[in-house]
């Protein structure tokens, strides 16, 4: 195999099991997908994968392929984060994934103010609730709520993140502001969010209450309490603020999680990701009255 770039695809459709999500993952239609697959087979003289009407599965063939492959691409990626680590310029691209709630209602500021401060640097924000791969050079730096960054990831700790129980005045009115909180009508995260530890904690807290409303995202349950759905327990930087919202409850500990700022360790030296993260915990150590709820 003379063309290394034939690897992306195998990886591709082997990891995703289909032409369709080896095209998607890879940036490219799904026939520039199957062309190369059909060209890799017949160079090689052997079939890869099975085709299957619910899509692709490796052969013996392709599973002895696909540790080296694996092996391979690893070595690429660990190469590329390296040299990339040695970079000592304040100019080129930086992706920063975050969610989108800490992006819409917190990180502007501070985002405006670096660029601002580095002109040179190239900003992509790429916005999703799971981490991006940062070994894969999906993204440079995450500013991530988290109270287990990945060991893979370095970084530090920016302050905790609070969250207490929030209402709308109307929706008081009608229903009181009784401290038993199995009383109110609750709004909910759905299973999506099941690893938050204020999933956890209302799930042991409120057992078997009745749900108003579920959400996947916490900007859907914040909307849903400010126009009087029910009551929501809400990270505070998000709802302290919002005049539309009042606290019933101070900040809860046991559902309280962290923001860190994190990146690769081969990426640490790299002068834009090490400016972006001073920057940053600079800038945001100044909120930390409102994200740890005292704002």
């Amino acid at each position: 195999m003379r063309d290394w770039d034939d690897l992306r695809y195998f990886l591709a459709v082997a990891r995703a099991g289909s032409l369709s999500g080896a095209a998607k993952a890879l940036g490219v239609n799904h026939s520039t997908a199957f062309r190369r697959i059909e060209a890799l087979e017949q160079r090689l003289g052997v079939r890869l994968f099975e085709r299957h009407r619910d899509g692709y599965a490796l052969t013996l063939a392709g599973d002895e392929m696909l540790e080296a492959a694996e092996r391979v691409d690893a070595e690429v990626d660990t190469m590329e984060r390296r040299v990339t680590g040695r970079d000592l310029r304040l100019s080129g691209p930086l992706a920063v994934t975050t969610t989108d709630t800490l992006m819409a209602m917190f990180l502007g500021r501070s985002l405006a103010s670096f660029q601002a401060a580095y002109p040179g640097i190239d900003l992509t924000v790429l916005l999703d609730s799971q981490f991006f791969n940062l070994s894969k050079r999906q993204a440079d730096v995450a500013v991530r709520p988290t109270l287990e960054p990945p060991e893979a990831l370095v970084g530090r700790k920016v302050s905790d993140l609070a969250f207490a129980v929030y209402g709308s005045p109307d929706y008081l009115a009608r229903h009181g502001r009784t401290d038993d909180l199995a009383a109110h009508r609750w709004l909910l995260p759905d299973d999506s969010l099941a690893h938050l530890a204020a999933a956890r904690w209302q799930k042991k807290a409120l057992p078997g209450v009745a749900a108003a409303m579920r959400s996947n995202n916490l900007s859907g349950l914040m909307a849903g309490a400010a126009n009087g759905m029910g009551v929501a327990l809400l990270p505070c930087f998000m709802a302290d603020p919002a005049p539309q919202l009042e606290r019933l409850t101070g900040p809860i500990a046991e559902a309280a999680s962290a923001l860190w700022l994190l990146t690769h360790a081969d990426l640490r030296n790299t002068q834009r990701v090490r400016a972006f993260m001073d920057h940053m915990a600079a800038a945001l150590a100044g909120e930390r009255d409102l994200l740890e709820g005292r704002g």
